[in-house]
């Protein structure tokens, strides 16, 4: 636990450089994703998602569009927090991706308890399922690591 929850959170990742830059990767997929959702035309509900807008009432396809750009914020406001994460405070890099792994996980479940009605097969599916597998492949490499051993060796009562 101390590995996801650190008692200082620094700019030190004890894990494997490969997990940074994994999670810069990832970082700016999200950046990519939160724009397409707040900038695009149809917010990504038509072009992605294959929502069929143009057969929804004009005022239905427009609530489902500024839907998708206030989802575009929501995921702009994490992409940030991973950016900070990045930039200044690498060691919440473990917890930025257990993050990552849960929304996935937890969006998979609202979609099996609530599904979209579709025109076909949602361009967004594959590429979140692989940023989900590329998480949890970061969250392994980034809670291992010589750093966290060292860390251990320079604390006297390190259990």
């Amino acid at each position: 636990m101390r590995r996801l929850f650190p008692a200082c959170i620094d700019n030190r990742l004890r894990g494997p450089r490969v997990a940074l830059w994994l999670f810069a990767l990832i970082t700016v997929q999200r950046v990519a994703l939160s724009f397409t959702h707040m900038f695009k035309s149809d917010g990504g509900a038509q072009s992605v998602s294959t929502m069929p807008l143009d057969t929804y009432p004009a005022g239905a396809a427009q609530n489902i569009i500024g839907l998708m750009a206030r989802m575009g914020l929501e995921q702009f406001l994490l992409a940030l927090l991973m950016l900070l994460a990045l930039v200044r405070y690498r060691s919440m890099i473990p917890l930025m991706y257990l993050l990552l792994v849960l929304q996935y996980v937890a969006g998979r479940g609202v979609a099996f308890m609530k599904p979209l009605s579709l025109a076909g097969t949602s361009g967004a599916s594959t590429p979140l399922m692989v940023v989900a597998a590329l998480a949890a492949i970061g969250l392994i490499l980034s809670l291992s690591g010589r750093g966290y051993r060292e860390d251990a060796a320079l604390q006297p009562n390190a259990a």
